[in-house]
C-alpha cells in the first residue's frame, strides 16, 4: 500500500545501534546489583556458615521458618519499624519540611548559617555521627552535663531509652536532605496562589494546609520514599550508638543481620533476614508509588 514505509533489514539494525550507548550501564546493574542479588537468594535457602560447618548444603525454607519462629528477629522487625516511622517518616519529614517553611522567610544570614549547620551533620560519615551522639547521650555526656547545669534529673540515656536515643541521631543526621528537598519544591509554588490565600484572610498555617502542601505532595511523597529506604538500611549509626543494645532494645533488622552472619557466623540465616528487608523496603516503596500514581491520575 501507498503511503506505509517498507521495513528494511537495516530497521532492526538501527535499534541495536541506539541501545549501544545503554549496554555499559546494563553490565554494570548486572555485575554489581543483579549478581549480588542473585548470590543472597542462593545463600538464603542454604546452611552456609563461616566456621563449624562441613559444607554447604540446601536448607529449603528453613531459614525463613526459623525467623518467623525467631522471638528476636520479631523484636527486630517491630524496632525496624518503630525506627522508620519515628526517625524517618515523622521526624526527618516533618522537621525538614519546618526547616524549609521557615528557612523560606529568614533573613539571609540566618538561612545560610542554619544551612550550613544541618548539612554540616548530613556529610559526616554514618559512624563519626554515631560517636558524636554517643558522646551526647552517654552517661558521661553532653546531656547530662545541660541538665545537670539547669539542676534537672539525669539518666543513662543509651541504656534506658536507646529507641529513642537512635531516632533522634538519625534525625539529626539526616533531616537536611528532607531540608534540600522541601527548599527546592517551595520554591516553585505560585507565589499568586500564596497572596490569594492571603487576600482571603487565610493565616500560616491554613496557607501551609490548604495551598503549599496540596502544590509539593508529589516531593513530600518522593522524599518520603527516599528517607524510608535510606533509613532501613541504617546501620553504622546504630552499631556505633548501642551496638543493638542493651540486650536487643535497639537491634533493628541491619544489625540483626550482622550479628547473625559475622558474629554467629550463620551465613545462610542472615542472608535471609537481609532479603527479609529487602522485601521491607520493596513494600515501602510499592505504597509510595502507588501514593504517587493516584496524585498523577
Amino acid at each position: 500500500m501507498s503511503g506505509v514505509p517498507a521495513l528494511t533489514p537495516r530497521a532492526p539494525l538501527r535499534g541495536l545501534l541506539r541501545g549501544l550507548p545503554l549496554l555499559p550501564s546494563v553490565v554494570l546493574l548486572l555485575v554489581f546489583l543483579a549478581g549480588p542479588i542473585g548470590y543472597c537468594v542462593y545463600y538464603a535457602f542454604t546452611d552456609l556458615q563461616l566456621t563449624g560447618a562441613s559444607g554447604t548444603h540446601f536448607a529449603g525454607l528453613r531459614n525463613f521458618t526459623r525467623a518467623v519462629g525467631d522471638p528476636d528477629f520479631l523484636n527486630a522487625v517491630e524496632l525496624t519499624l518503630v525506627f522508620v516511622i519515628g526517625s524517618a517518616v515523622i521526624g526527618q519529614n516533618s522537621l525538614g519540611l519546618a526547616l524549609a517553611v521557615l528557612m523560606e522567610k529568614a533573613s539571609k544570614p540566618v538561612r545560610s548559617i542554619t544551612g550550613a549547620v544541618v548539612v554540616a551533620a548530613w556529610i559526616l560519615p554514618e559512624v563519626v555521627a554515631g560517636y558524636l551522639m554517643y558522646a551526647f547521650f552517654y552517661q558521661q555526656g553532653s546531656l547530662n552535663a545541660i541538665l545537670r547545669l539547669l539542676h534537672l534529673p539525669q539518666q543513662n540515656w543509651l541504656y534506658t531509652l536507646p529507641v529513642l536515643a537512635v531516632c533522634v541521631a538519625n534525625v539529626w543526621r539526616g533531616t537536611a536532605f528532607s531540608m534540600l528537598v522541601f527548599s527546592a519544591a517551595l520554591n516553585e509554588v505560585p507565589q499568586e496562589l500564596v497572596e490569594a490565600a492571603e487576600v482571603d484572610g487565610a493565616g500560616p498555617w491554613q496557607r501551609l494546609w490548604r495551598v503549599t502542601l496540596p502544590v509539593i505532595r508529589r516531593s513530600v511523597l518522593t522524599n518520603l520514599m527516599l528517607v524510608t529506604l535510606q533509613t532501613l538500611s541504617v546501620f553504622g549509626l546504630i552499631y556505633t550508638m548501642t551496638r543493638g543494645g542493651p540486650g536487643n532494645s535497639s537491634q533493628t533488622l541491619p544489625v540483626f543481620m550482622y550479628q547473625q552472619a559475622f558474629q554467629n557466623s550463620l551465613i545462610g540465616y542472615g542472608t535471609a533476614v537481609a532479603l527479609v528487608l529487602l522485601a521491607v523496603g520493596g513494600l515501602f516503596s510499592a505504597v509510595y508509588i502507588r501514593m504517587l500514581k493516584v496524585e498523577e491520575d
